[in-house]
């Protein structure tokens, strides 16, 4: 598996007042703050600011990004205001920040527990109606994920009594799915009904986007240690990765996701 980071909200550097995200001070210092941390502030202070939108980070920004936070608990007093709006439910405001993402390897049984979250997510994926998996087309034949659980140490009891190891067992079976596919093709079967003998197995591509709000949702059902599947609970952390790479302030929300 796979999880690049394509692209992310950024913020107008055209607006006279965001040509530059460095707060000067005047003490001759400077502060850097991330182009998610201007538009998370924008957002929620336009519920309760007479400035306007476009003047906040010009008006407001100095005040909350170099004041210590007021509740005790560290940082800016914009971390005290992001904590306060994640704590108090009001994470519609978070909704303005967006993550685009490459997911790429990942099995078709992960993917069908992945498009249950669709509120704030959007996918594209690769099809596998106009994509062909036959051994002889571009793809090679289709590629597959191979659980952990497999390649322990478990032995299948075939017809004849005859043990043999798991994880030689189902590349086995992933073999013979590939070769029911290349049949079909070959006796002139579309692609689209010879896929239906594609396995869960079988990896996709996808392109997803989400964002902040929905990705917490996400990371707090799909986490390690919630119920979730190995794979998806995987993929969990590396989407949480990825988004606090570029936007550090947000792990501590998925901390307590």
């Amino acid at each position: 598996m796979e999880v690049k980071l394509i692209a992310h909200t950024q913020v107008n550097r055209k607006l006279k007042s965001w040509r530059g995200l460095t707060i000067d001070l005047e003490n001759g210092n400077s502060v850097h703050i991330t182009d998610g941390q201007a538009v998370a502030l924008t957002a929620i202070r336009t519920c309760y600011s007479a400035n306007k939108p476009s003047e906040i980070i010009a008006k407001e920004g100095a005040k909350y990004f170099t004041n210590p936070a007021t509740d005790g608990k560290g940082g800016t007093d914009a971390d005290r205001l992001f904590r306060h709006i994640v704590n108090s439910g009001h994470t519609s405001t978070l909704e303005h920040l967006s993550f685009t993402f490459a997911i790429e390897g990942v099995s078709r049984a992960l993917l069908a527990q992945l498009t249950r979250h669709r509120v704030g997510f959007s996918y594209s994926v690769q099809s596998q109606r106009y994509c062909k998996f036959g051994s002889n087309d571009k793809t090679g034949g289709f590629d597959y994920v191979v659980p952990e659980s497999v390649k322990g140490d478990k032995y299948v009891t075939i017809d004849d009594g005859k043990q043999i190891p798991a994880s030689d067992y189902y590349v086995a079976c992933m073999k013979t799915i590939q070769r029911m596919y290349d049949d079909l093709r070959a006796a002139g079967i579309a692609g689209e009904d010879s896929r239906m003998v594609l396995p869960n197995a079988a990896t996709t591509n996808l392109v997803m986007t989400a964002n902040l709000r929905a990705l917490l949702d996400f990371y707090s059902k799909r986490r390690k240690g919630r119920g979730a599947q190995w794979e998806i609970a995987e993929l969990a952390e590396k989407l949480r990765a990825a988004v606090v790479a570029v936007e550090p302030w947000t792990d501590a929300f998925f901390e307590q996701a």
